[in-house]
């Protein structure tokens, strides 16, 4: 019988290629195939050209793999009469060449045996497969690049690739060598620029890092660069910056689509961003993608930074223009939207998440796991104060993070605070030597380590036995100043009070599956509690003024209105107002109007339907004995469920499933357990909601390997500065362990810029206007 068979399920027992749920063997020992991730490559093991263009439904309808042309150990036989592949499963076992000396097998459709260069065109035609849609005509070069990518498998397919001249190949080795020049300079963070040519003598050339590791490779034994350059004069560089540009382009796209065909081939996706950043004197929103892979791992990577844009309406376009047109993903496909951002960024990113809302109203705007619930409603309050108190902080855990000096010295200072209560003290101790501006009590630790601060601070400052260089010893000094500046006490205060009525609510939110989903019932008594407060805010107001003043009493502070508010009114404001009657207008109204409002809009009623769902989780039914109902909240993803009219017998099996399990038997606690349990397959509408609702951000990647896109993000811009970043290289940098296909980037940039594929004549330019007369 032949591999692969036309027609319906027959008398051989034979099952539909694609079809990736396990299901039992036939009588002759026939096993279905695959999953819908995994089609195409079982048909590039079967060499079946004719069936590469083919789609995963077709495949599962109309063609049937034998088991023969599996390992037996991907087989799993549970019973004498039931067995299934495993979810691994991968058809390795097959005979490309019997049937040239089978003379019955001559009218028979052949086998055809590709070659190395076919396998590489059908390999690239499911790029261009992936790409086909349409781009506006005035795409940038980043889009000319994904174009260009894209195109590559097509080209091949129309006609059959000539030969390559000496010439040719020898300029496809020149890119060659130059793009895994580019690549190591990715890879190991190193910027393109070297000496700033403005620092230079006229007529004094020095080569850029990029040029010097030219020189370097040449000099090792690249007799392709050596060939290329060997009679260029020495003050002329190799390769122009527009070069350098545009195959920083070409690498970037081609990484950044290794990650993005993931994403496609998943479905849904989420997006989040991260705090602006400067990129070479350019802010910048740092994109990251979430997505669940083919082995249901939830992913979230790094895919690119978007330019940042004053105007909300225009970043809202550029931003939806940049992830799908030049991304090319769908949006239709998007069910979360998460910004972590500052103050100054928070009213027009939360623009940018109601007009997506509008576009796809599935794309649920939540909160971020990365970023703690009071971290995140304290960088939105409106007020300026607020931005200035989280700037002070941040500045101050910096400073005694780069100094295992200074943070003895703060423990001293600790110590000697904190001798009547030993045990807060270590506590305090513990928490300075982490990154504690980013926990849900931040507000709560600074107001108790205030006074360590400013007399460690002071100590530092004011040193005569020069333990100190200038620079931490002036740092120390305007830190200080800033502590104590009773603006800024009477700021964290109330944001401490204010914020302490979500903090418990927001560290559920970011704790265990079952702490998530009762957290969303707990919301409204959350608010109601907010909304009493603000009922009553004169008299809270009071005691959280108090509270200030008492504070900076300890510190010698003296308690007046601000200098910039007094300064502003040139003294032209009534005798009523007072200090506690501004910070109550300007400060604890805003700031509890704010907190409420956000938590409306970040956990609207369709944000709370989702995280309802969670008791899918067998945890979460445990705890709720068993009596859910899950069916009446997954009604906003039921056209992303494969059979949503079987949805309600189903949920009735999964319940009886875990309600019935025997006693040694432990109930998955997370999303992700539930996922990677073996027969997660046999229960197709269940398993389709885990993995839409394990993408939304507020859900916490379990497996830190997985998240570590924004760690990577976060240590490039950290030892990175500014002027030497580059949106391109950072790319590399970051997703270092994405595979590079160096012809796939060449074979692009010769289509993107054939004009730049020329001998040595035409490639090298001078560096500078100034050339030496020796020259």
């Amino acid at each position: 019988m032949e591999c692969v068979a036309v027609g319906a399920v027959d008398a051989m027992g034979c099952v539909p290629v694609g079809s990736w749920a396990p299901r039992a063997m036939g009588s002759m020992g026939r096993v279905p195939v695959g999953a819908e991730q995994g089609c195409q490559r079982w048909v590039e093991n079967c060499r079946r050209a004719d069936l590469e263009d083919k789609t995963p439904d077709q495949l599962n309808k109309h063609y049937r793999l034998c088991a023969k042309h599996f390992e037996t150990s991907m087989i799993c036989r549970s019973s004498p009469y039931r067995t299934v592949l495993r979810d691994n499963a991968v058809p390795t076992i097959f005979d490309l060449t019997s049937h040239l000396n089978n003379p019955h097998s001559r009218h028979r459709k052949r086998i055809k045996e590709l070659s190395e260069d076919e396998i590489r065109t059908l390999k690239q035609q499911k790029i261009n497969e992936a790409f086909e849609r349409e781009q506006p005509a005035q795409g940038g070069n980043e889009s000319n690049a994904q174009n260009a990518v894209s195109e590559q498998g097509g080209e091949g397919e129309k006609e059959k690739a000539a030969p390559l001249t000496l010439e040719e190949r020898e300029n496809k080795d020149y890119l060659k060598s130059l793009f895994e020049v580019l690549i190591l300079m990715g890879k190991q963070n190193i910027p393109l620029d070297g000496h700033t040519v403005a620092e230079l003598p006229k007529g004094v050339f020095a080569s850029d890092n990029f040029q010097a590791l030219l020189e370097y490779r040449i000099n090792g034994g690249d007799e392709v660069l050596r060939k290329r350059f060997e009679m260029t004069a020495v003050n002329l560089e190799y390769c122009s910056k527009t070069q350098q540009k545009q195959m920083l382009e070409v690498c970037e796209s081609c990484v950044r689509e290794e990650t993005l065909r993931e994403v496609r081939d998943s479905h849904f996706f989420s997006i989040v961003t991260d705090e602006v950043v400067d990129i070479a004197g350019e802010e910048h929103l740092p994109v990251l993608v979430r997505f669940v892979d083919d082995s249901h791992n939830l992913r979230e990577e790094f895919v690119g930074f978007l330019p940042y844009e004053a105007d909300p309406e225009m970043l809202t376009v550029k931003f939806h223009e940049t992830i799908t047109e030049k991304w090319g993903l769908n949006m239709e496909y998007c069910r979360g939207q998460a910004y972590i951002v500052s103050s100054g960024f928070a009213s027009k990113m939360k623009f940018v998440a109601t007009r997506f809302l509008e576009k796809y109203p599935q794309a649920v705007y939540t909160l971020c796991s990365s970023c703690a619930l009071n971290v995140w409603l304290a960088k939105s309050v409106p007020v300026v104060g607020v931005s200035i108190a989280l700037g002070t902080m941040e500045e101050v855990c910096c400073l005694f993070n780069q100094s295992p000096q200074l943070l003895v010295e703060l423990d001293n200072t600790i110590s000697a605070l904190f001798q009547g209560s030993e045990e807060k003290g270590n506590e305090l101790k513990e928490i300075c030597r982490s990154q504690w501006t980013g926990r849900h009590d931040t507000f709560e630790v600074l107001v108790d380590l205030l006074q360590a601060l400013v007399l460690c601070l002071d100590a530092v400052s004011s040193d005569s036995s020069v333990r100190w260089n200038n620079l931490i010893a002036g740092r120390a000094f305007v830190l200080s100043s800033a502590l104590t500046d009773f603006d800024f006490i009477v700021t964290v205060v109330i944001m401490k009070n204010v914020l302490t009525f979500t903090r418990a609510f927001g560290r559920n939110l970011q704790g265990q599956t079952a702490d998530v989903f009762f957290a969303a019932g707990s919301l409204t008594a959350v608010l109601h509690s907010l909304n009493e407060v603000m009922e009553n805010i004169e008299v809270y107001h009071e005691f959280w003024f108090e509270e200030a003043t008492n504070l900076a009493a300890k510190l010698d502070v003296q308690i007046k209105l601000p200098g910039k508010f007094c300064r502003a009114q040139q003294g032209n404001f009534g005798p009523d107002l007072t200090s506690e009657n501004y910070y109550r207008e300007i400060l604890s109204v805003p700031t509890v109007e704010h907190v409420i409002q956000e938590l409306k809009d970040i956990f609207s009623e369709q944000h709370i339907k989702a995280l309802k769902c969670l008791s899918l989780v067998p945890s979460v039914m445990g705890q709720l004995k068993f009596n859910t109902s899950e069916e009446h909240h997954a009604d906003m993803f039921r056209n992303d469920l494969p059979n949503p009219d079987t949805l309600s017998a189903e949920l009735h099996c999964w319940r009886i499933k875990w309600k019935h399990r025997g006693k040694d038997i432990e109930l998955p606690a997370t999303i992700y357990e539930a996922l990677h349990l073996p027969d997660i397959k046999f229960f197709p509408n269940v398993y389709a909601l885990l993995k839409v609702l394990c993408l939304l951000p507020v859900m916490k990647v379990e497996d830190e390997k997985y998240g570590l896109g924004r760690q990577r993000l976060k240590a490039y811009l950290r030892n990175t500065l500014a002027q030497h970043r580059s949106s391109n290289l950072a790319l590399l940098n970051i997703n270092l362990d994405i595979k590079h296909d160096l012809d796939l980037m060449v074979d692009t940039y010769m289509k993107l810029y054939p004009d730049k594929v020329e001998f040595q004549e035409n490639c090298i330019r001078p560096n500078n206007s100034e050339v030496t007369e020796n020259a």
